[in-house]
Order: structure tokens, then sequence, then C-alpha cells
């Protein structure tokens, strides 16, 4: 059930977004064109307390004319490592700055259409060191506690895919650290 692919040109291509065109032949020999979205890889930070609260932000995305909460996250830049990503972006959009990071999750969002990888990584042990330097990424910041996520999930308070797949991550992460601790 192996497809092949061709060849491939480009259709459109910005730093942002590349839009290409691959020739593939599938399993049953048919042949065709089939577009795909080359995207650069994300990296996500879940900065989380000791009082067992998760670092969000509140940000409007202008594209769905939406707010919502989100964790800190960016594309990882050519020759970075994703966990340099997600330490450099937490640090940029928040003021914190890891001390240690684990990665937590490694997902494919829509592997039938765009070639992105998400990167999120946990990190229990950030510190303050001043105001965010990236101005243009949220409304505010806030400690929100783990066991508010499942109704902010609920009410369409938590829309992002990165920041779903990755708070649901967190909370399993943390189900099984501490069992009776989530949802209590």
């Amino acid at each position: 059930m192996r497809w092949t692919v061709h060849g491939e040109r480009t259709i459109h291509d910005t730093p942002w977004v590349r839009l290409r065109s691959l020739d593939v032949e599938q399993p049953d020999g048919t042949r065709g064109d089939y577009h795909v979205v080359r995207l650069r890889d994300l990296a996500v930070t879940a900065a989380v307390d000791d009082r067992h609260r998760v670092l969000m932000m509140w940000r409007h995305r202008f594209v769905t004319d939406t707010w919502a909460w989100e964790l800190p996250m960016g594309l990882v830049e050519d020759g970075e490592r994703p966990e340099e990503a997600a330490a450099r972006e937490l640090e940029e959009e928040t003021g914190w700055r890891p001390g240690s990071l684990r990665e937590l999750l490694y997902a494919q969002p829509a592997a039938g259409i765009t070639d992105t990888q998400h990167f999120l990584f946990r990190t229990d042990d950030a510190r303050r060191i001043g105001e965010p330097t990236e101005r243009n990424e949220s409304d505010h910041l806030k400690w929100i506690p783990l066991s508010d996520v499942p109704a902010l999930i609920t009410r369409r308070e938590i829309v992002s895919s990165a920041t779903l797949v990755g708070v649901m991550a967190l909370l399993l992460d943390t189900a099984t650290e501490h069992p009776c601790r989530v949802g209590d």
C-alpha cells in the first residue's frame, strides 16, 4: 500500500508556506498530481509549576478571528534543534526560561496533506527572567490549574490543535505521575 513519488514541483513558495505538486503513483498503479503543503516544524512548551498549573497565553488568531488559551510555541528555525526552539519560544513569548526540558510528545498533525512535525516539551523548573520580548504573541499570560483544562476545552477556550494535543498529553503525563491529582 506504499505510494511512490516520481517528482515534485513548486506551486507557491514563501518562508512560511511551500505548496508543492507531487507526481505520485498509488498502490493500484494510478498516477496523478497530489498537492502537499510543506511547513516548518513546530516546537511547543508546557511549563508546569509546583502547584500543578500550566503557563498559557490568551491570544487572538486573526485567521479565524478567535481568542483562546495556547501553550507557548513557535517554528523551529534552520539549524535549530526542536528543544532549542521550545526554550527560545517560551522565553520570548512569556519571559520564563526552562531549566530543563523533556520531550512529552511528537505529532504529525495532518500527515495526509502536510509534512510538518510538532514537538511538545515539558518543563517543571522554569524561572521568570523578565518580561516577554515578543510583544505581538498574547494579550496576557496565566498559570492555569491543570484541573481546569478539561472545562476550557469543553468551552472551546482551547482550540489550537498543537495546544489541545499538548495539554491532553500533559494531563495523561500528570495523571501517571499523580493518579489522584488531575480531575480531583
